[in-house]
């Protein structure tokens, strides 16, 4: 009888061959908020025990993803190879590698070296990946539908070394960090440009693709912090960078944030955007020292909480229901 309840119930929650790898872009989100309410604490006197209990919260999260995707691995290996080399899905691993340079952060916070030997894998994975996919684009033959926010994200996570690594004690550091915003910058322009021309001149993305729209304020947002970090210092780029974000931010929240978009694990490539957003946002809202962009930081911060607890109940309603997990 508990067999068959037990069976009966991995057939509700589904097979871990279906797990999506894009779900691991909720650790990005996450760890991307609980360094945003690190930032909190300076601006806004925050208690760092919400800083602490995220960063935790993210943690356990990236270890139950990477042993659940590790047993599809083992168990479904073809499973994963389609993913990976699929012309859409497989620039999600990019997820995996920005969550682990985002975790070097908020694990830098207790423990400097484990940050740094977090941060160490993270740098090499991601570079590594950027160069697959550069690689794989450029043999050809690549549909126009094909272009979409998703290519940004290996791009955008070698910018995520600077984020992460800015003040990396390493002697070699300076130009790790400086050939990732080298890479990073100029490879998410032109694919930024790739992807705009096709979202305005063919046919809109399919509905399912809708939520990672967000994707494309990363380059701006991201770029701001990790520019900042790199140089210790705010100056009219970094402004440029991170008021365009802002706007695009604006544009694109209209388009992605409708009740008419099913829900599903592509929700989450919202949640990191946001949050470089909120950061970028707080820091400068603390450089210029003004009501008005303090009330913007303010504001962005509490659509980021509300986002990510909805995008959080909503996946565990799905994951339980068998909706999260099916063929």
């Amino acid at each position: 009888m508990q067999t068959i309840t037990a069976v009966q119930k991995q057939k509700s929650i589904g097979s871990v061959q279906f797990l999506p790898v894009n779900l691991f872009a909720s650790v990005m989100g996450i760890s991307g908020l609980a360094l945003a309410w690190r930032q909190a604490s300076k601006l806004f006197g925050a208690p760092l025990v919400i800083a602490d209990m995220i960063g935790i919260i993210a943690v356990l999260a990236f270890i139950i993803l990477s042993i659940a995707y590790i047993s599809k691995w083992v168990l479904y290996p073809q499973k994963v190879k389609a993913e990976f080399v699929h012309p859409i899905m497989g620039n999600f691993f990019g997820t995996i590698t920005i969550a682990i340079l985002l975790l070097s952060s908020v694990i830098g916070t207790y423990s400097h070296i484990v940050g740094q030997v977090v941060w160490v894998i993270g740098s090499v994975t991601t570079l590594v990946l950027c160069f697959i996919i550069v690689t794989r684009l450029l043999n050809g033959n690549i549909e126009h539908g094909h272009a979409v926010p998703a290519w940004l994200i290996p791009g955008v996570g070698t910018l995520d070394i600077a984020v992460a690594g800015g003040s990396m004690p390493f002697p070699w550091a300076h130009e790790v960090n400086l050939i990732s915003l080298a890479i990073g910058g100029v490879v998410a322009l032109i694919f930024l440009t790739m992807i705009l021309s096709r979202l305005i001149h063919h046919a809109p993305m399919h509905s399912g693709l809708t939520p990672s729209m967000l994707i494309m304020i990363a380059p701006f947002e991201v770029g701001f912090l990790g520019y900042v970090n790199f140089e210790q210092r705010i100056d009219q780029f970094a402004s440029i960078l991170y008021y365009f974000g802002l706007f695009l931010f604006i544009v694109l929240f209209f388009k992605v944030f409708k009740k008419s978009i099913p829900f599903g694990a592509s929700w989450w490539g919202v949640s990191f955007p946001l949050a470089a957003l909120s950061n970028a946002a707080l820091q400068y809202a603390m450089f210029v020292n003004s009501w008005l962009l303090i009330a913007v930081s303010a504001v962005i911060l509490v659509v980021l909480n509300i986002v990510l607890i909805v995008l959080f109940i909503r996946t565990l309603k799905a994951l339980f229901n068998g909706n999260l997990l099916k063929g």
